[in-house]
């Protein structure tokens, strides 16, 4: 199984770790040719700004959007969340407009506001996944055809799935636990 992670921006060298473990082919994608004979793909997370104009810099955005579009499992995390997004709430960015949520950018404020929760995600199992929000966003609101995956206490959906899109708000990269990339993995070579 072969796993493309975007790797132009951000936190992909963590996400290529945990798949090469869970024994996945993981490629790192920066140009056009790299995206053939993939089964799947990880946006991961960094900033969304910055990663949408390296996507069109580097003749990346169409390509990645028809991928999604028709079908391709795609995971993506944090600022791959709000690239996947189809709406950015008080924002006109453009974005790959594949996944039918509006998401916050930076919906907990700053830096420093960053945190760390452990969220019940049911698809995982009874043990609590320990997830870190880094100057994460959030979902506001949902079509009906996504499922949200994970809440905080709170009730701010965090995690969500609409068809072979998977998304997070945090970052399943940063810890230990595999659950989350097993997950897509399953999505990916279902059964």
């Amino acid at each position: 199984m072969k796993i493309g992670v975007l790797s132009l921006q951000g936190a992909f060298i963590e996400h290529i770790a945990i798949l090469q473990k869970l024994g996945a082919e993981a490629l790192p994608i920066r140009l056009p040719r790299e995206l053939q004979g993939l089964d799947g793909l990880i946006i991961p997370g960094g900033e969304s700004t910055t990663m949408l104009n390296l996507m069109q810099s580097y003749q990346l955005f169409k390509p990645l959007q028809e991928m999604a579009s028709s079908g391709m499992p795609v995971l993506g995390t944090c600022a791959g969340m709000i690239c996947l997004a189809s709406v950015i709430f008080g924002n006109d960015m453009e974005t790959m407009a594949v996944m039918n949520i509006t998401v916050k950018r930076n919906a907990f404020g700053r830096q420093i506001d960053s945190f760390e929760s452990e969220l019940s995600i049911p698809v995982l199992g009874d043990s609590p996944f320990h997830a870190v929000f880094i100057r994460a966003p959030f979902i506001v609101d949902t079509d009906p055809q996504v499922e949200v995956l994970a809440r905080l206490p709170t009730g701010i959906p965090v995690a969500a799935r609409q068809g072979k899109i998977l998304v997070s708000a945090f970052h399943p990269e940063l810890t230990d636990d595999t659950r989350f990339h097993r997950y897509f993995l399953e999505i990916v070579t279902p059964g």
